[in-house]
């Protein structure tokens, strides 16, 4: 059985029949498609086949942060559903080692073709991080988590601090100087759709949602569509070298 690497979410724990619940993997694979759309674009506009500043529109902006939103709400949906009634150890380190490693290619790759703006701590990055600390959350109430998560969005919009300007601390996202990359995920705000979606998770147990879900019989066309979401992890590594490969021949031709 392959495993969604990317939000730690594997058989379901947290009073859920062991198994995939294809709903999930039909969530991330939606999150996927969007990101590809976006990346295209952002592509198309490297390659000056769009207008320069395309994807600096409001439109697609929000549909980046909702992207990247989604897939760290689903980490901490997974994160609850994975350990909610106990850490499972083995299976945790090994997908948080996979979803290091492949943060640690993105920064590599992005070093040689963007070296003043490489990614250094990106989604990837973002999702290792918060699959760190979100174990330390799982254990609070749901209204908590929501407060907390808010909170955790808020603070940067409100303030920024010079202690922070140190570059090995940017990460946190509390720094008050700018910073160049093309995919900046820090710890602030974006550890608080995680903090959401742990809370979710737990208020669909008590509402016995998760147990429906597993249940659920999907069709041929259903689990067709959710095949992208059961190798996350692979399709995001895969799917820029190919939609750049694709830019390129269209425009070489």
């Amino acid at each position: 059985m392959s495993e969604a690497v990317m939000t730690g979410a594997g058989p379901a724990a947290a009073g859920v029949a062991r198994g995939r619940i294809v709903a999930l993997d039909l969530a991330r694979a939606g999150a996927l498609v969007a990101m590809a759309v976006f990346h295209f674009v952002f592509d198309l506009e490297m390659f000056g086949l769009v207008a320069q500043g395309t994807t600096m529109l409001p439109g697609w902006r929000w549909l980046a942060f909702l992207t990247a939103g989604s897939f760290l709400f689903l980490v901490g949906v997974g994160l609850w559903l994975g350990h909610g009634r106990g850490i499972r150890w083995r299976g945790y380190w090994r997908r948080l080692g996979r979803v290091a490693a492949a943060a640690l290619v993105i920064t590599a790759a992005t070093w040689v073709v963007f070296p003043g703006a490489f990614v250094f701590f990106g989604i990837l990055h973002s999702i290792a991080v918060a699959s760190l600390l979100g174990l330390a959350f799982l254990r609070l109430p749901v209204v908590v988590l929501v407060v907390l998560g808010a909170v955790v969005i808020w603070l940067p919009q409100a303030a920024r601090f010079e202690v922070f300007d140190a570059p090995w601390l940017w990460w946190t996202g509390l720094q008050a100087v700018g910073v160049r990359s093309v995919d900046f995920v820090p710890v602030f705000p974006w550890f608080g759709p995680v903090l959401f979606g742990i809370a979710v998770a737990k208020a669909m147990e008590r509402a016995g949602l998760w147990a429906r879900l597993a249940a659920w019989e999907a069709g041929p066309v259903a689990r067709a569509l959710a095949v992208p979401g059961r190798h996350s992890l692979l399709v995001y590594l895969v799917h820029q070298p190919v939609l750049i490969s694709l830019v390129w021949l269209a425009t070489f031709l």
